[in-house]
């Protein structure tokens, strides 16, 4: 088939580049301080109890296998 290459797009000056990405972290919103602790404090709580789901799955399927393997 060949190689397809697109000569219509040209390649931007890395200044543009550099300008454009400077616009693009202008727009990100940062979270306060209150959000933040929020947040932290729900992806803490959510892992301890996975944590918790997946050790007792574990304890589990070990007695399970230890009862049929005698």
């Amino acid at each position: 088939m060949g190689d397809v290459t697109n000569t219509t797009t040209e390649k931007a000056p890395k200044r543009s580049w550099f300008s454009g990405l400077k616009t693009e972290f202008n727009k990100i919103v940062w979270p306060n301080k209150e959000d933040l602790m929020k947040q932290s404090v729900a992806v803490v709580i959510a892992t301890v109890i996975l944590g918790a789901v997946i050790f007792a799955l574990d304890a589990l399927i070990e007695l399970g296998i230890g009862v049929i393997l005698g």
